[in-house]
């Protein structure tokens, strides 16, 4: 009888580590972020985005998306371990140290600039650290832990990747791209106060001042719904400017309907665990409205 084959402690070890690392950079967060890269890029030029942009872009700013994440772990490492959410994260279950973990998180941001700036443009490489200090730094260090609306202003840094896809490969700013940002910097609200009512109580403990906390929970409910309609507008700026067609604004006006009719049964209709649906929902909500973006672009507005 064969006995099963299992991994030596070296090597377990070299296996935990790596999965450790990778869980820093918020894969997940960073995959979602570069579809929106993604679709930054298509929209910026009539036909097929040119291969070196589209390879090197996509690898830096994923590169720098994920060393800005690795600062956030960093930087919220006591207040993780505290949190039912964030406890089991590599720092505060010690599965990587924190001298690692900055060297880890500074070395993918450097190899990320220096791809961006020698293989893409220097402009993109320069909004992209832009994007990780405003996250890593003003959001996370600061204004995560000064005020109620840290996620407001914070979530410019992170509605900037469909700007960096359009400047990575037209190495110029856009009004257009600067709408994609606008959609995202609207959807952001509510996408993370939904979160933020169900893991109300864990943020009070560790005295973060998330808007559920410091205002209650039904002056947030009234907050989401009232985004959710902005969001509806902003949502209709890439037709009104000629920049999208039909198919874009038949996608998105059920996707706002639909944003719109959870946070109003968030609102006037709640029940446990609702809150988290409507996180959920924000999350396919973005990632549909990007898919549709690219479907109309390449079906409709593109000869």
């Amino acid at each position: 009888m064969t006995k099963p084959l299992t991994l030596s402690q070296p090597q377990q070890k070299l296996t935990i580590s790596w999965r450790a690392y990778f869980e820093m950079t918020k894969p997940k967060v960073v995959a979602l972020m570069l579809l929106t890269v993604l679709v930054g890029m298509c929209l910026a030029v009539p036909g097929v985005v040119p291969l070196q942009p589209l390879v090197a872009g996509m690898a830096g700013i994923a590169m720098m998306a994920g060393a800005a994440a690795a600062f956030n772990h960093l930087i919220d490492r006591k207040i993780d371990g505290l949190m039912a959410r964030t406890y089991n994260r590599p720092l505060p279950k010690g599965k990587i140290s924190t001298t690692k973990a900055a060297v880890f998180a500074i070395s993918l941001g450097v190899m990320g600039f220096v791809v961006l700036y020698t293989l893409v443009n220097p402009l993109t490489a320069w909004l992209t650290f832009a994007s990780l200090i405003g996250y890593a730094l003003v959001y996370t260090a600061y204004l995560k832990r000064a005020t109620s609306q840290n996620i407001v202003i914070g979530g410019l840094a992170g509605a900037m990747p469909p700007l960096l896809g359009w400047t990575a490969v037209t190495n110029e700013l856009h009004g257009y791209a600067l709408l994609l940002v606008i959609i995202i910097f609207t959807w952001t609200p509510p996408h993370f106060w939904a979160l933020a009512i169900h893991r109300r109580k864990e943020y009070a403990k560790v005295d973060i001042p998330m808007l559920p906390v410091t205002h209650g929970v039904e002056f947030t409910k009234t907050c989401i719904l009232l985004y959710t309609i902005l969001l509806a507008i902003a949502c209709l700026l890439p037709v009104l400017v000629g920049m999208c067609g039909p198919v874009y604004l038949v996608g998105s006006t059920i996707l706002s309907c639909g944003f719109i009719y959870k946070a109003w049964q968030l609102k006037y209709y709640d029940y446990p665990g609702l809150a988290m649906k409507v996180f959920t929902f924000s999350i396919y909500h973005l990632m549909v409205l990007f898919i549709v973006l690219l479907v109309d672009h390449y079906f409709w507005v593109t000869p």
